[in-house]
């Protein structure tokens, strides 16, 4: 049954592809367009007011463990020598099979706010 059906889906496929003709530059751009970005981050939602340490918590977490305070998938964020720029770099365009790129997701205003976050952290039960 399920060879059947993904027959009859290969041909359907092969069907419009003929009548269609050959894809022009524009429609394989439009298609490429299309598709979802793997190596980028859905943009953050703009209606919800933006709390940092909820987004480490659910966003960043995954990777750079205890809100940034320890190394994880990614590398610890507390005591970076990064300079502003760097992390603004790495925040908009990600690193290729380590981080996705951010550059839609968050405003100026909002990096901001991340980069001082991040400079800000203290190891855990330290007082602010």
């Amino acid at each position: 049954m399920v060879a059947t059906a993904m027959y009859a889906l290969i041909a359907c496929t092969a069907g419009a592809a003929e009548m269609n003709g050959p894809m022009s530059s524009t429609k394989k751009s439009d298609a490429a367009a299309a598709l979802p970005a793997t190596d980028t981050a859905p943009p953050a939602d703009s209606s919800a007011a933006f709390d940092v340490e909820k987004l480490f918590a659910s966003t960043c977490g995954w990777c750079h463990s205890d809100g940034g305070r320890v190394a994880g998938k990614g590398p610890k964020l507390m005591g970076t020598t990064l300079t502003d720029e760097e992390i603004t770099r790495r925040i908009m365009l990600g690193k290729s099979g380590a981080m996705p790129a951010f550059a839609g997701a968050f405003s100026g205003d909002q990096i901001k706010a991340i980069i001082k976050y991040i400079r800000e952290l203290k190891p855990e039960g330290t007082p602010k």
